[in-house]
């Protein structure tokens, strides 16, 4: 962010990249992913506060890129994490050699060298190549029970590296790294406040003058922040539509209800229950039901907001949108040219508007994960029940019905969502978990209601813990929550005689079941 000193996590790829970031954001450091090829670009001209050089899949010994430009200032601090180390160890001097066995999970390594940490930790490792001699430059500060080296540092340059993930939970006091890197290695203080990343957005805000801002607004936390922010500089200019696709649940149209009574700026609810059913009716794919609801949203909110500009005299030039950091990072892979990113699932947003409605996009949370969003809300004095809501996906129950979309599938997720939810209040278990919903399954099973059989369909609850929706474990409640939660799930919505509940974690399982 402009006006932000920096930490740069230069991305080779790893899966982790994005928890390097998180990680050290919240030991205080601004830091920001950038690109192998952007960061050679701008090293020369920019300086950052660090460089932190990620994890990847390939070989030192297939790349054949000139990284000089990344250790030519000596007052550049330098973290090296798995294939960061081996490129440092490779240009310092010492030998990097192919992997054969490798070393792959749990580690246990031990201290060779007197520094302010622990003797002795378990570690995440991950890889084959690694760095057999460290030549005359860097120093072992850490080997593994089987004497691969774990980390070295610099004789006399602010330079570290590590063969091993600290950013992972799986590594055992992982802070302890990075804060011995940037305390002891780099000399840098921590400067990330929240008041500052606030007024770094309202900044930002004012930059686009005289703007007639269009907002999307689903009423959760992304949008709430963003049009709270938005409302503040641009007052009356700025108009939200709520799409209605009928695919929401039933606490969210009370939700939507309770912002129109208590927030200053207007929010008009556009009904388009039909016009998604039609188009959806007959589709089971998953990632075509996405597009779909994509595709219709886009259809829905433009007709509407052309008959509004034609009745109101309005000519809307930007439009306001609640993106994320993770939805940039993982919509579009920040590694290019080196390494392959895939398609888990398409991710529901509203993309196609500006260039159909020549807009132009306003994204104040771009750089911010959740947590930072829900934080910043809290300093917007916006209100806690509505900043620690639950994430909705923008296909809302359209993924959460399995196979082919029908009124009564939804209706069936509705009422037994509502049931979860009411319980989780009620046993005050809301803020116990990160994401609780239930997922219809066209699968029929045998059952007995009364004295008759039953031959009815299934619903699964899935509950997980997370921070950002990265990773997440399932939800360890009560076992007599969920009694009753099946309970009365059985008992009161019709067309269900069994109740399953999730317990896989993210990986290898994504949160939503499509």
């Amino acid at each position: 962010m402009k006006n932000i000193d920096e930490v740069w996590i230069v991305d080779f790829g790893s899966q982790y990249t994005q928890l390097i970031t998180r990680r050290l954001r919240e030991l205080g450091y601004y830091s920001e992913i950038i690109t192998v090829e952007d960061c050679l670009k701008v090293i020369q001209e920019s300086r950052p506060l660090a460089l932190i050089l990620s994890g990847g899949p390939q070989s030192v010994f297939d790349d054949k890129t000139d990284y000089s430009s990344f250790f030519t200032d000596p007052s550049l601090p330098v973290l090296g994490i798995c294939y960061g180390m081996q490129l440092i160890g490779q240009y310092f001097g010492g030998t990097v050699v192919k992997g054969i066995s490798g070393e792959y999970g749990k580690a246990h390594i031990v201290k060779k060298k007197h520094s302010e940490l622990k003797d002795k930790y378990d570690v995440w490792m991950s890889h084959s190549d690694h760095l057999e001699n460290p030549g005359s430059e860097l120093e072992v500060i850490f080997e593994s029970k089987n004497e691969y080296i774990a980390a070295v540092k610099h004789i006399n340059k602010p330079i570290m590296a590590l063969q091993f993930h600290p950013e992972v939970h799986h590594t055992e006091n992982g802070d302890d790294f990075f804060n011995y890197f940037f305390d002891s290695i780099a000399k840098v203080d921590k400067n990330l406040e929240f008041s500052s990343l606030l007024e770094h957005c309202r900044v930002y805000l004012k930059s686009f003058e005289n703007a007639k801002v269009l907002c999307a607004f689903s009423g959760g936390v992304d949008s709430l922040v963003a049009a709270q922010m938005a409302y503040e500089i641009y007052g009356e200019s700025l108009y939200c539509f709520f799409v209605d696709h009928g695919l929401v649940r039933y606490q969210d149209n009370h939700h939507i209800e309770l912002l129109q009574k208590n927030l200053d700026f207007k929010i008009e609810v556009v009904e388009a229950k039909d016009y998604f059913f039609e188009k959806l009716q007959g589709v089971s794919d998953p990632e075509q039901k996405r597009k779909i609801i994509g595709k219709s949203f886009i259809d829905i909110f433009e007709k509407k907001v052309k008959e509004y500009q034609e009745s109101h005299n309005i000519e809307f030039t930007h439009l306001l949108q609640g993106t994320l950091y993770p939805d940039v990072i993982e919509s579009i892979s920040p590694f290019k040219g080196k390494g392959k990113s895939v398609t888990i699932k398409s991710h529901h947003n509203v993309g196609g508007l500006p260039e159909r409605m020549k807009l132009k996009l306003i994204e104040p949370l771009n750089k911010l994960f959740k947590d930072e969003v829900r934080q910043i809300g809290s300093l917007l004095k916006l209100k806690d029940e509505w900043l620690y809501r639950h994430p909705f996906p923008g296909p809302g129950i359209g993924v959460r019905v399995l196979g082919e979309l029908t009124g009564d599938r939804v209706r069936k997720v509705k009422e037994s969502d509502q049931i979860l939810y009411e319980e989780l209040v009620s046993q005050n278990l809301y803020n116990k978990t990160w994401q609780a919903f239930t997922v219809c399954i066209p699968q029929k099973t045998v059952g007995v209601k009364g004295d008759g059989r039953a031959y009815e369909e299934i619903i699964a609850l899935r509950l997980v813990d997370s921070v950002d929706g990265m990773t997440a474990n399932f939800s360890q409640l009560p076992y007599s929550f969920f009694e009753k939660v099946a309970s009365r799930i059985t008992n009161e919505v019709s067309g269900i005689t069994r109740v399953v509940l999730d317990i896989t974690n993210k990986p290898p399982g994504t949160i939503e079941w499509e």
